[in-house]
């Protein structure tokens, strides 16, 4: 289980949102090419950017912040917010990207995610932002009436990287993850899963890896932002072998 530092663009800052609330932003930084640098010095093996604008109006509003971020970094990272269709997916894995999350497009055009998959395999994420049992779309603004299950069986022949997991309730809340509500989603796919939402500390991320073992990565924000949560001391807890030095060879899912 590797640990995933989120980097949410807003506006050209490094910002994080309380339970996706675009009115309820804290700045972190005003340059957040120096935060992704910030990340990796501390052994971050992958790097998870959303462009926030992106995701309520539907298209990139961060792609000169994200090309400098890849081009900087020796880490793969992955990119979500506003992609919406090819032609922006092709953009970004053309400019470095090594993953692309798509979450509006899962839920309401899965034709698109089967395409992308058939063109880039391996390369794409799903994301499952969930509220009250089913999936959000445009930015979380709004709820569909689709589950997680009924997503992942929409594109279960997809050759899919990884499915991110997000429970919208505890986004930036810090209440602690929803391990019943990851069970399942492990229940019901064999993809690589990777979860977000509610990490306060180094005890949610032990409660996750002795619980739900068999996921891929943790992503955290507002954790680490505010300082219940230190990167390598928790890298080394969580990974006795691990070494701060990146491996830019490390071939994640």
């Amino acid at each position: 289980m590797i640990i995933i530092p989120a980097i949410d663009l807003k506006d050209g800052r490094c910002v994080r949102l309380r339970q996706g609330d675009m009115n309820a932003e804290t700045v972190y930084s005003d340059d957040p090419v120096m935060m992704a640098t910030q990340w990796e010095a501390q052994g971050a093996q992958r790097l998870h950017l959303v462009d926030l604008n992106g995701a309520v109006d539907g298209n990139p509003h961060h792609l000169n912040e994200i090309q400098t971020i890849v081009s900087t970094l020796r880490i793969p990272v992955e990119v979500g917010g506003g992609i919406r269709d090819l032609s922006t997916i092709s953009t970004y894995l053309d400019m470095g990207v090594q993953w692309v999350i798509l979450g509006t497009t899962a839920v309401m055009q899965p034709s698109i995610v089967q395409e992308a998959c058939t063109r880039f395999p391996h390369h794409i994420i799903i994301s499952l932002d969930v509220k009250d049992g089913y999936v959000a779309s445009q930015g979380w603004l709004e709820q569909s009436t689709v589950t997680p299950r009924d997503v992942l069986n929409t594109l279960a022949d997809c050759a899919l990287a990884a499915v991110v997991f997000t429970d919208i309730s505890r986004d930036g809340m810090k209440t602690g993850p929803n391990i019943d509500a990851i069970r399942d989603i492990t229940v019901a796919t064999n993809i690589p899963l990777i979860v977000s939402g509610g990490v306060s500390g180094i005890d949610d991320l032990r409660a996750l890896k002795f619980k739900v073992p068999s996921i891929t990565g943790v992503i955290v924000g507002k954790a680490l932002y505010d300082g219940n949560l230190d990167l390598q001391n928790a890298l080394e807890v969580l990974n006795p072998t691990f070494s701060s030095q990146p491996d830019s060879s490390t071939q994640l899912p």
